[in-house]
């Protein structure tokens, strides 16, 4: 994946609140359940129960804002996303705004809202939903509207612990699959869910439309553009494709757990397997509609 040299960043949605900045004492946190990999491995196991309660979990309603520490100040253009991956990340969000605020009114005649902030940390941090460490994995506050992101977490958890791939998309993947997290927010979606574990369980339905709603952009990415009218990435390669694959191979609930030497258990699952986040994930960069991505529908899975 490359960006275009001319295109112009936008980096008043991106933050990061530095080292050990939250982790409120006394305060629970957000819950790590149990059963799938022995607890918190992050992105795709935490998320669900983020946006499912949308609730407090301790502290203030939007957490607590540590000060920036002005990472993505030098982050202006595609120049600048093509040599350092903090400016790659600042790209993505951009090319995520633009693709969603064109397609969900155009879709769904649902006004779009931005999300308010990508927020990198490291070691630990407040939020809106509770206090998180590393182990959480990158994960999305519907009570902030913000995407949290441990940047260390695909270097030692999705590739070190479980396997996964490594490549510029692969992060890509996954704030794509944390931003389609913000448009079932948007939506209304997260009020559909009921019941949290199962193969077949709302929890489930929930990840496996954000890795729908993934697939719709990565097939639109290179049509995005910055506010000058520059397209922002020059185009997608069948290697970023397949990292994005891999990526949701290596995070399904059941080659979660048997990486973590567990049995494989349908009922404690709340993302679901890797073939149907890689089916849902291929659904959306092939058919590239909300409604195609409607896993809540009567014989969905």
């Amino acid at each position: 994946m490359r960006f275009n040299p001319k295109a112009r960043l936008d980096t008043s949605r991106m933050g990061d609140a530095g080292r050990s900045s939250g982790g409120r004492g006394g305060g629970g946190g957000i819950p790590i359940p149990g059963g799938a990999a022995g607890g918190g491995i992050g992105t795709l196991i935490i998320v669900a129960i983020v946006v499912v309660a949308g609730i407090w979990l301790g502290g203030g309603s939007e957490g607590d804002q540590a000060a920036d520490t002005g990472r993505y100040a030098q982050c202006d253009s595609g120049a600048d996303a093509n040599g350092s991956t903090d400016c790659a990340r600042t790209a993505i969000e951009n090319s995520l705004g633009d693709y969603w605020s064109d397609t969900l009114p155009t879709q769904s005649g649902t006004a779009f809202q931005p999300e308010r902030k990508i927020e990198t940390f490291t070691g630990a941090i407040s939020t809106g939903c509770g206090s998180a460490t590393a182990a959480v994995g990158p994960f999305y506050c519907p009570t902030d509207q913000t995407i949290y992101l441990d940047t260390t977490f695909f270097d030692e958890v999705l590739e070190r612990q479980l396997g996964g791939p490594d490549g510029g998309f692969v992060e890509a993947y996954v704030l794509a699959h944390e931003y389609g997290h913000h448009i079932q927010n948007l939506l209304g979606t997260m009020g559909k869910v009921k019941t949290q574990q199962g193969a077949k369980s709302d929890a489930v339905r929930l990840e496996l439309q954000a890795d729908c709603y993934a697939g719709m952009w990565a097939k639109a990415a290179s049509t995005t553009q910055d506010a000058d009218g520059n397209t922002l990435i020059e185009g997608l390669t069948d290697e970023d494709i397949q990292q994005a694959v891999d990526a949701a191979t290596a995070v399904g609930d059941d080659r979660i757990q048997q990486s973590s030497g567990g049995d494989v258990d349908p009922e404690s699952w709340t993302h679901g397997s890797a073939k149907s986040r890689v089916q849902w994930f291929r659904t959306g960069y092939s058919d590239g509609t909300l409604e195609a991505c409607d896993t809540f529908a009567r014989g969905a899975l």
